[in-house]
C-alpha cells in the first residue's frame, strides 16, 4: 500500500513525494513508510469507529422496537385472556338461568351481547376513555343484579370530571368481577358490592370492596390476591404503565375486601 502510494505520487503528481515532510524526499525511506502506515492506519481507524458507532446506534434501534414490538404483543395476549375469562363466567351464569327457564334470560343475554360488542370492537386501542368504561361497568353490573336480584345491593358512586380522561380497556372491570366472583357467588344471603370513582386533575381513585367468601378456605385463597383475573391485571399495569404512575393495594378489613387503585388518566392525544 505504502509503494504503492510512493509510486503515484512520484510519477503522477510531484517527485516530492512528502511535501508535508521535514525535508525534500524523493526516494523511499524507512521514515516515509513508518509515517505514511501511521497516517493510513489513523485514517483506518476514525473510519472503523464511525462505522462501529453507526452499527451500534442502528442495532440499538432495531433492539428498541424488537422489545416494543414484544410489549405490545404481549399486552394485546394479556387482553385477549380477560374476554374469554370474562366471557365463560357469564355464560355459565345464562346456562343456569336457563335450565331454570328463568325470564330473565333474554334480558342478560341482551346486556351481554353489548358487552361483547364492547370487548370486541372497543378495547382494540391501548387506551380507552374512562366514560367508556364506565358505561361497560354499567352494563356488567346491569347483568349481574338482573341474575343475582334482590340479594345483591351495588353502590357505585363517582365524583369528579370523567371527560376527556383515559385508561387502558377492561382494566377496571376486571376488579368488579373479581368482586362479584369472592364476594357475591361464595357467600349466601343479602349482599353489598361498593364501588367508588374518584377523580381530581389527572388521578383516579378507584375502590371496590366486597364481602369475604363464607368459607374459610376460600377466605384463605382470597388473602393472596391472585387468579387469573388479578394476576392479568397486574401484568398489564407493569406494561403499560410507567410504576409512578399508580399504586395498587389490597386489603382486608373487618371481612371486608378492598381494592384500591390510584391510577393516572392521561388526556386524549
Amino acid at each position: 500500500m505504502v509503494t504503492v502510494k510512493f509510486n503515484l505520487t512520484y510519477f503522477l503528481i510531484n517527485h516530492n513525494v512528502w511535501p508535508e515532510g521535514p525535508q525534500y524526499m524523493d526516494t523511499f525511506s524507512l521514515n516515509y513508510c513508518i509515517d505514511m502506515m501511521l497516517g493510513e492506519l489513523y485514517v483506518i481507524t476514525f473510519v472503523t469507529a464511525i462505522k462501529i458507532t453507526f452499527d451500534f446506534l442502528k442495532e440499538q434501534k432495531r433492539v428498541t422496537d424488537l422489545e416494543k414490538s414484544q410489549l405490545e404483543t404481549e399486552l394485546l395476549f394479556l387482553k385477549s385472556q380477560i374476554s374469554p375469562h370474562f366471557f365463560f363466567n357469564t355464560l355459565n351464569n345464562i346456562y343456569s338461568l336457563s335450565v331454570e327457564k328463568s325470564n330473565k334470560t333474554p334480558k342478560v343475554v341482551i346486556k351481554l351481547a353489548e358487552l361483547m360488542r364492547y370487548m370486541l370492537y372497543e378495547t382494540k386501542n391501548k387506551r380507552q376513555t374512562l366514560e367508556n368504561e364506565i358505561m361497560c361497568i354499567q352494563n356488567y353490573l346491569d347483568l349481574e343484579r338482573i341474575r343475582n336480584d334482590e340479594r345483591l345491593e351495588v353502590d357505585m358512586s363517582i365524583s369528579g370530571d370523567i371527560h376527556d380522561k383515559e385508561i387502558a380497556p377492561i382494566l377496571l372491570l376486571t376488579f368488579i368481577e373479581n368482586a362479584f366472583k369472592h364476594g357475591v357467588n361464595k357467600n349466601t344471603g343479602k349482599v353489598k358490592i361498593t364501588i367508588d370513582f374518584k377523580i381530581k386533575d389527572n388521578i383516579l381513585d378507584f375502590k371496590v370492596s366486597n364481602p369475604m367468601p363464607e368459607i374459610t378456605k376460600h377466605k384463605e385463597n382470597f388473602k393472596i390476591s391472585s387468579g387469573i383475573g388479578i394476576e392479568n391485571v397486574k401484568k398489564r399495569l407493569e406494561l403499560g404503565y410507567n410504576k409512578n404512575d399508580y399504586k395498587l393495594s389490597f386489603k382486608n378489613k373487618k371481612n371486608i375486601f378492598v381494592v384500591r387503585l390510584v391510577i393516572k388518566v392521561s388526556e386524549p392525544n
